[in-house]
This record gives C-alpha cells, sequence and structure tokens, in this order.
C-alpha cells in the first residue's frame, strides 16, 4: 500500500507523502495546543476576577502560545507543509519533491520549532510576550525568556524557506509531461504562489525578531530611543511580513477549497485565468498594506492615505476568488458530503471576516476600533476559523487516500455544524462588545461590567466548538482502524492524486510516469459528472 513498514523507514524517510503526514501530526498537535490555551483564556474571561488564574502573566503566556504556535505550528505547517508537500506532486505527476532530502530537513526543523514552543511551557522564564513581541515591553525582565521567542521563529522560518525553495522548484520544474501551467490545479497555483511570499517577506520577520535580543542581551538599541533607535522599526518590520502572512494562510485553503467545490460541483473553475491572476496579483499588493496595523501608531497622514487606499485594493483579487469560487457552483450537479459542508462553512466564516474588514481599512473608523474586539473578530474570521474549517474540510477530502479507508459520513457532518456554531457563539458577541469599546488583550475586565453576559455566553461557544473537535478527532481515529475500505477515486474526481494512483499511492507515486492528452484538465467534468480514470483501480 505504498506505507513504510518499520520505525526507521518512518523517521528517515525522503517520499514525500510521508513527509507530508508528519507535517500534518505537527500541525495536529500544535492546533491543540493553541486551542487549549484559547480555552483557557476564554474560561478566564467568562465570568469578572480571577477564574483559572491570578496571575496576568500566566494569561499573557496563555495569549502567546494561542496565537504563534496557531499560526506558525497549525495554519502554516498544515497549509505549507502538509497539503503541499502530499498533495502538490501528485498534482503535477511529480514523483516527488525537487529537493527530498531538504524537505526532510524542512520537516524536522518544524518539529524542533514545535519542541522550543513547547519549551516555553516549562522553562522559569517562560516568554509572555504575545505573539507579536512588542519592544518595549519584549525587552524587558517581565516579558521572560525573548532570546527563546526569537529562537522560535527564526527556526520555523528558516523551514518555511527551505519548503517554499522545495516547493517552487518542483512546481516550474517537474511537471509531468502535457501539464502547461494553465492546466494545473488552484490549489497548486495557490501553495505557489504562496511560498513565494514566503521566501520574499520571512526573512524580514526572522531579522525583526533577531534584533530584539540583539536589543535586549546585547544592549545594540535597534528599538531603544534612548539609544536612537525607534519602536516603530519593529512594528513595521514584524507586520511587513506578517500582514503577508494572512494572505500565506489564505491562498492555500482557498485553492483546497477551489478544488473540493468543483470536485462535488461535477463543474469547471468558473474564469479559471482570472483567478490564476488574481492569485499572483497577491504578491506585489500583500507587500503594500502592513500599515494598517498601525494607523495609530504616530505615521505620518500621507502614509496612512495611502495605505488605506492598498488595503482596499486588495479586496479586489479576492473579491475575483470569491466571484469564481461561488459561480463554480452554478449549473453544478453539487452533492454536499462532509468536505462540502466544511467549505460551505469556511465561505460563510470567510464572507464575514471579509466585510467587517472593508471597515477597518479606513483610517478614519480604524482610530475608534484599534486594539479592540473588533479586529480580534474580524481577524478570526477571516484567517483563524475559515482556515481551521477548510484544512479539516482538506483532510477529510483526502482521507481515503490517507489511511485507505472511509470516514462517518454522520460525524463528519456533526463536527462541521458544530464548529460552525460554536465559533460564530464565540466571535459573534465579542464583535458587537468591541464596537462598544471592549480592549483587547485584557487579563480582566472589571471596569467593563456591562460586557460580562456576552462574555460568558463566548465561553459557552467554546464548549460547543471543542464538542466538534473531539468528534472530528475521533471520526478520524474510527476511519482509519475501523472504516469501510476506500476506492481510488472515491469521489470521482478528474485531478491526478485520484486518478492515476493507487488507493493509497506508493513509491514513486504512479505505477507508470503520466503523460496528460492535448486538452487535458484537472476539472473536465461533463454535464453528468465525468467518472475519474482510476475506477478500473477498485
Amino acid at each position: 500500500m505504498g506505507q513504510p513498514k518499520t520505525w526507521k523507514e518512518w523517521v528517515f524517510t525522503l517520499d514525500h507523502k510521508i513527509i507530508g503526514i508528519f507535517y500534518l501530526a505537527a500541525s495536529l498537535v500544535s492546533f491543540l495546543v493553541a486551542g487549549t490555551s484559547a480555552a483557557l483564556m476564554r474560561i478566564e474571561l467568562g465570568s469578572l476576577g480571577p477564574t483559572l488564574t491570578e496571575d496576568a502573566g500566566v494569561y499573557n503566556l496563555w495569549l502567546t502560545m494561542h496565537g504563534a504556535v496557531m499560526i506558525l505550528g497549525f495554519q502554516i505547517p498544515a497549509l505549507l507543509g502538509f497539503f503541499a508537500n502530499w498533495v502538490v506532486p501528485i498534482m503535477i505527476g511529480a514523483k516527488d519533491m525537487a529537493f527530498p532530502r531538504v524537505n526532510a530537513l524542512s520537516v524536522w526543523l518544524l518539529w524542533s520549532g514545535i519542541l522550543l514552543a513547547l519549551c516555553n511551557l516549562i522553562v522559569p522564564d517562560s516568554f509572555n510576550g504575545m505573539w507579536t513581541g512588542y519592544p518595549p515591553y519584549s525587552e524587558t525582565d517581565f516579558a521572560g525568556n525573548t532570546a527563546l521567542y526569537s529562537l522560535i521563529i527564526i527556526v520555523l522560518g528558516i523551514s518555511s524557506v527551505f519548503g517554499a525553495v522545495n516547493l517552487a522548484c518542483t512546481v516550474m520544474f517537474m511537471r509531468a509531461r502535457g501539464i502547461g501551467w494553465y492546466q494545473l490545479n488552484m490549489t497548486v497555483w495557490c501553495v505557489f504562489t504562496a511560498n513565494i511570499m514566503q521566501l520574499i517577506f520571512v526573512p524580514v520577520l526572522a531579522a525583526s525578531v533577531l534584533l530584539l535580543s540583539l536589543d535586549k542581551y546585547l544592549g545594540f538599541g535597534f528599538y531603544d530611543p534612548g539609544q536612537g533607535g525607534d519602536v516603530l522599526l519593529y512594528q513595521n518590520l514584524f507586520w511587513f511580513y506578517s500582514h503577508p502572512a494572512v494572505y500565506v494562510v489564505l491562498l492555500p485553503f482557498l485553492g483546497i477549497s477551489f478544488d473540493i467545490i468543483a470536485t462535488f460541483a461535477r463543474n469547471h473553475i468558473f474564469n479559471y485565468k482570472v483567478a490564476v491572476w488574481a492569485t499572483l496579483a497577491f504578491i506585489p499588493v500583500s507587500s503594500d498594506v502592513w500599515v494598517h496595523h498601525a494607523f495609530v501608531a504616530g505615521l505620518p497622514n500621507w502614509l496612512r492615505t495611502m495605505q488605506t487606499f492598498t488595503t482596499l485594493m486588495i479586496s479586489l483579487p479576492f473579491g475575483l476568488l470569491m466571484l469564481s469560487m461561488v459561480m463554480t457552483l452554478y449549473k453544478g450537479s453539487i452533492e454536499y458530503r462532509t468536505p462540502m459542508h466544511w467549505i460551505v462553512g469556511m465561505f460563510f466564516m470567510l464572507i464575514i471576516g471579509a466585510t467587517t474588514g472593508i471597515p477597518n481599512a479606513l483610517s478614519a473608523i480604524d482610530y475608534g476600533i484599534s486594539d479592540s474586539y473588533v479586529i480580534m473578530s474580524h481577524f478570526h474570521y477571516v484567517m483563524a476559523i475559515s482556515g481551521a474549517m477548510a484544512i479539516f474540510g482538506g483532510i477529510y477530502y483526502y482521507f481515503p487516500k490517507l489511511t485507505g479507508r472511509m470516514y462517518s459520513e454522520a460525524m463528519g457532518k456533526i463536527s462541521a455544524w458544530l464548529f460552525f456554531i460554536g465559533m460564530n457563539v464565540v466571535m459573534g458577541p465579542l464583535y458587537f462588545i468591541g464596537i462598544e469599546g471592549m480592549p483587547r488583550r485584557y487579563y480582566d475586565y472589571q471596569m467593563f461590567p456591562q460586557f460580562e453576559s456576552m462574555h460568558a455566553l463566548a465561553t459557552v461557544g467554546v464548549a460547543i466548538t471543542t464538542i466538534g473537535v473531539l468528534i472530528m478527532l475521533y471520526s478520524w481515529l474510527h476511519g482509519m482502524f475501523r472504516g469501510e475500505k476506500a476506492t481510488a477515486n472515491p469521489w470521482q474526481s478528474q485531478s491526478l492524486e485520484f486518478t492515476h494512483t493507487d488507493v493509497i499511492p506508493g513509491p514513486g507515486n504512479f505505477p507508470t510516469p503520466p503523460v496528460m492528452p492535448e486538452g487535458w484538465s484537472p476539472y473536465s467534468y461533463d454535464k453528468t459528472g465525468a467518472k475519474g480514470g482510476s475506477e478500473a483501480r477498485r
């Protein structure tokens, strides 16, 4: 079946699919760590006064772990690690990644970064400067071990850069005969674009956090106004990477969503070439929007005005992708299996996040809502929740190819609905109290007692979400060991990973190297829903 038989074959493998599974395992562990941190924060905020801890530093530790691990340990590794490794080479007809040993190094660097992050829970001077690491606080003794924070970011960044170089070279030079640039899956285009952005912006993030440690431990003073430095330099460097990082997460999960929608709608991607160029447009446009994170930071008015315009402008390629996604459903023969339930939920979450984000781009409005729960809720809708739902939908979509078995449709759909309802119960009330003035990142809010009922309601939402996540995890475990045996192409997809591989793809991916005929497309569905080429390999 193509799976390693011994632990040595697993640990020392160079097979991109097994490395992808390592990424998946790391990302799910990170999700549980980050999710637990979020649940602890929400329980603490469920009522006025101390609930779980009286130490604000402990709360800051939960906040730091939640933000950093959820983005750098869960979402980016799941999207640019698991999906990029497991799916993309097969989608383009390649037998492996361009540089298998570098690929293996990148995943072990990721695991090293995760273990370093977990050390933050046990070291005596744990870093609690939140995931942004803003100076001057992060350069004080109160913030804890800033060097550990810098090391974690740099190790994860090196892993990302190695993976990005590998993926870009694989897509550029290892496509099968007959597969041109306009015959690539949207997942391939979106992952390729996101990795190009990683190559451009990750070094800036690594430099910014390295300077934090140089300031704190060696007295360099890059961010110290007393030595001629400027704390705003850090904000500009940090967000020069961290806002493009939103699209590094957004694009891959949109690509996965496109492929799931096309498969279950039995339809081609609407305006495919426009969607491709809209995806590529994020590279230049995303480089000039970071200042909206610092509209209240004392920057000159001309810069605020310019970046208000550029922030609004990025809604154009995003809108084209949303239009293409919706119109792909038009006149489709839609089948609502579990992956579609997760993706439909993702779409509505993303629309809520996108529409609440347009006012945030206007500096005049941002002045009133900056550092409130409005910003936090918007961010979670547009990236955190939507991205998580797309990732989970993608795991369900590829579950038969990963395990050779099927999951329970009932449990998969129930988990999707509970997650969707639970996260709306969490974030909806927080958005409204943010408009009324509730600041984010507060350990306690006794000066705002009128918001206690909404906080309590949001805490109930976490309980609903947790039940959904537990059902999802159980459905995977149950499917792995007791699910029905899968066929090679259970969804009747036209994409290579389903049509030209065995039930579980073996070493080299394909029984025979694929050569695609002229006019082939991964979205070549007819009106009745074309059958995949793997029907003979049941």
